[in-house]
């Protein structure tokens, strides 16, 4: 395990302590947790971006082509704009 020293605002840092207290955590848990959601947000848009970026065009509208021209199902219609 490693140790970091991370410098915040005095007001950042008590809403920290306030959330890990109503969480029943420590401020190192919270901080920790909230540091591997990040990493987890950001690497699910890499893995995203990586697996749009092998999609073609062509085998989408291939795709499209295969689904019939039928009416939605009742209770997948648009709303009604007014």
């Amino acid at each position: 395990m490693s140790a970091l020293t991370v410098r915040l605002p005095d007001s950042l840092h008590q809403t920290i302590k306030e959330l890990a207290a109503r969480d029943e955590i420590s401020v190192n848990q919270f901080i920790a947790s909230a540091a591997a959601e990040k990493m987890a947000a950001m690497l699910t848009l890499d893995y995203l971006r990586t697996e749009a970026a092998k999609g073609r065009r062509e085998d989408f509208l291939h795709l499209l082509d295969q689904a019939p021209d039928a009416p939605p199902l009742a209770g997948d219609e648009w709303p009604a704009s007014s």
